[in-house]
């Protein structure tokens, strides 16, 4: 017998599965997030249900909003279970499970004029957002916003129906300004260097398009803190939604497995107010830079060391590609070797003590996280994760080695085929380039890096692209096994 997720059946839900403390039809909403997802289910939500629980700040709930059609399957799904989501922490020797109930409504996706009306509602305080690194508009090449971009020159040319995250926040902004209500925070989510800038110059480059003194007075009154935010959270599959169902009797359509880590280092900066996280384990800091430049080039540059060798080797689970040694070598190599000298200090922490976690993170067996979820959407993270590595290698004198066989192991998974000739399916925005470029890299490697609006000048150094095509030509006579072996037996 199984019992359905859904605010009625809360008290039916077996002892060991933890619930709402308070009543959630109790709690008044503060924050309007972009792009409900899993990571979001899993870090700001449970955050907030933690303090929500502690009886603190409940005029502080989560109401959704997206601008994709695809996110209106999701918001099904959590409207026929009354916004309730099951979270699921687990690794080798923890197992912890919690219904969340912090969000209490969603605005239809899409639908433009719901969503500027709710960010105009003065009990809006906070606009937070995780929209995916690839979601900003940011040219690679100037590492800016780019504002001729089809979707922001169509908002520009129809400000008051914008169809983007930034065009209904300025629209929004707007309609504040023109009732008398101060602007809310705009607070990023998103694993994004600076990402509080990154968002700020988004909103006032979309405003600028049509309204420049407009934007002038966002960039004045309008708070964008930096963050750093953590959490290994894999898509759900009909594996996790079997596992609830059959071993504990749960029937979630949405739930989300997770690891039990999780960190969230943010700016303390909302004129509005904001609900008191430090009580339930965010850490509130005056300088954001070193925890996310650290997070962003040793846990996100390390997925993807470990994401395109996995995947040429037709490695389905990332704890399976950490028991690869081949695999594990490269990463803790690439580690020590380039990635961890070009991050410095952090406060109180010790970068080899946090590689170390990162490496058993990466071994969690429970979490089920895939290695194709590591290798998606290639196009829009190497030029955040990767690529300013390789920047910083250069200007130093030092060896970019691994780096460029990183790149070389991303262009070959871009070809679209492992080794043993499995196909893969698209897995970037912009696969279909992807493999082309690939495919003429084969024989020219040097087409590769001239990407500029992904590798920028990088892609024009005599030294990586030395390197690169060097690796890349490895890739193709040897195989991945081979010239792993002999990098790390260098």
């Amino acid at each position: 017998m199984t019992t359905k997720l859904c605010a009625a059946n809360l008290d039916a839900l077996p002892p060991r599965i933890g619930r709402p403390s308070y009543r959630v039809a109790d709690l008044k909403p503060g924050i309007l997030h972009f792009g409900v997802g899993n990571f979001h289910r899993a870090h700001q939500a449970v955050y907030l249900d933690e303090l929500f629980n502690a009886g603190e700040d409940r005029d502080w709930a989560i109401v959704g909003a997206g601008v994709f059609d695809a996110e209106k399957r999701g918001r099904d799904l959590l409207n026929a279970q009354d916004w309730l989501t099951t979270v699921v922490e687990q690794d080798t020797d923890h197992m912890e499970m919690r219904v969340t109930g912090s969000m209490v409504d969603y605005v239809t996706p899409g639908d433009g004029a719901a969503i500027i009306s709710k960010l105009a509602d003065p009990a809006i305080r906070i606009v937070s957002m995780t929209i995916t690194e690839g979601g900003y508009f940011i040219d690679a090449a100037t590492g800016r916003f780019d504002p001729k971009h089809p979707a922001i020159v169509a908002d520009a040319q129809t400000p008051s129906e914008p169809k983007t995250v930034f065009g209904l926040m300025v629209e929004g902004l707007k309609r504040r300004k023109a009732q008398g209500t101060p602007p809310f925070t705009v607070m990023c989510c998103d694993n994004i260097p600076h990402n509080g800038h990154v968002t700020r110059d988004a909103v006032c480059g979309m405003a600028k398009l049509s309204d420049p003194a407009f934007a002038e007075w966002i960039e004045e009154n309008v708070a964008f803190p930096n963050a750093m935010v953590d959490r290994i959270t894999p898509a759900t599959s009909d594996r996790e939604r079997d596992i609830l169902k059959k071993d504990f009797g749960i029937e979630d359509m949405w739930p989300v497995f997770c690891e039990p880590f999780r960190q969230w280092v943010l700016e303390d900066n909302f004129p509005l107010g904001r609900p008191a996280l430090e009580k339930v384990g965010v850490q509130f800091v005056d300088d954001v830079s070193p925890f996310e430049l650290m997070k962003i080039r040793i846990l996100n540059g390390g997925h993807a060391a470990i994401a395109y060798p996995a995947g040429l080797m037709d490695i389905h689970f990332v704890h399976e590609g950490m028991e690869n040694a081949l695999v594990k070598g490269f990463l803790k190599k690439l580690h020590v070797d380039e990635i961890i000298p070009t991050v410095p200090p952090v406060p109180d922490t010790s970068l080899e003590d946090y590689r170390a976690l990162i490496e058993k993170r990466f071994s969690n067996p429970k979490v089920g996280d895939t290695i194709r979820r590591l290798c998606l959407d290639g196009s829009n993270r190497q030029p955040k994760f990767i690529i300013p590595t390789i920047v910083d290698r250069l200007k130093a004198g030092a060896s970019i080695d691994g780096l460029a066989l990183e790149s070389a192991l991303w262009c070959r998974y871009c070809y679209g085929t492992t080794e043993s000739g499995t196909v893969i399916e698209p897995n970037d925005p912009n696969w279909d380039r992807l493999v082309r470029t690939a495919r003429t890299a084969k024989v020219e490697p040097e087409a590769w890096l001239a990407m500029d609006d992904i590798y920028g000048d990088v892609g024009h150094s005599t030294v990586f692209v030395e390197a690169f095509s060097r690796h890349l030509g490895a890739l193709w006579s040897d195989g991945t096994a081979q010239v792993l072996a002999r990098y790390l037996a260098g």
